[in-house]
């Protein structure tokens, strides 16, 4: 049994057809690109109310954070660069344009949503923000290399960005004096939790002062480490009738333990 073959006619027929379609959606795919172009930098009014709207929810955070005047103002500062849009991006015209907020916590290096909400054809894009916020905190009088244990006369107030890391600087001198400095810092540096070593309030096998607390109660007693008790981490008592209590370190030979 022999398989038919198409007809060289009617090939060369279809032929035609076919590029003519090609070019048909070839002009269709143009005409929409020609629409469509890299996007414009960001207008004074758009950046305006991306200012605004980052800075109002920034603020509404600061009380939960934590910047507290440390000898400066009460009131922490917010600045917020806008960024540029990738120009890879081809954006249809569009009439008006709404910022939209992530979720999350906006600082440091972050982005807002732009959101197309009259235009023929509906976009959004991410555009990327800088969220600093400037308050009082405790830095280095002058550089400082690793190992330095520090005194009152190393630190001094000054306005940092605490938003340039995820840890929080250090704003009361009495949570810095006699710490150890676990890697160099430059004057001026903010200080962290990060740049400090790790204290260990006793050793596994002292005896140590517990402190239970509960809804309604505290009750206090001696008991036995178990493990190094050092500063974050949780450590295991046993206490004079044998009991097994897990806390927390928190100063020389003390645990507080939530019941």
């Amino acid at each position: 049994m022999k398989l038919a073959h198409p007809c060289p006619a009617r090939l060369s027929a279809a032929r035609p057809a076919a590029l003519a379609a090609s070019a048909t959606l070839a002009l269709v795919l143009w005409a929409g690109l020609a629409q469509a172009t890299p996007p414009a930098p960001i207008e004074p009014d758009l950046a305006e109310r991306v200012r605004g709207l980052v800075g109002g929810s920034v603020g509404a955070t600061l009380p939960a954070a934590g910047p507290a005047a440390a000898g400066g103002p009460a009131q922490p500062r917010v600045a917020v660069e806008i960024g540029q849009l990738d120009p890879r991006l081809r954006l249809a015209p569009c009439r008006k344009v709404e910022p939209q907020l992530p979720q999350g916590r906006l600082w440091g290096r972050t982005r807002v949503g732009l959101r197309c909400v009259e235009g023929e054809r509906p976009w959004q894009v991410w555009l990327p923000v800088t969220v600093q916020v400037f308050a009082p905190a405790l830095v280095p009088v002058r550089a400082l290399p690793a190992g330095t244990v520090l005194a009152a006369e190393h630190l001094q107030v000054a306005e940092v960005d605490w938003a340039a890391e995820t840890q929080p600087p250090h704003q009361r001198l009495q949570d810095l004096v006699g710490r150890t400095l676990a890697r160099p810092l430059s004057a001026g540096d903010a200080v962290r939790g990060s740049d400090l070593r790790v204290r260990q309030w006793f050793a596994a096998g002292e005896t140590v002062q517990v402190l239970a607390r509960g809804s309604g109660f505290a009750v206090s007693g001696e008991g036995l480490a178990l493990n190094p008790g050092l500063e974050g981490q949780v450590v295991r008592v046993r206490t004079e009738s044998g009991r097994v209590l897990t806390g927390r370190p928190v100063a020389d030979r003390r645990v507080e333990v939530n019941l």
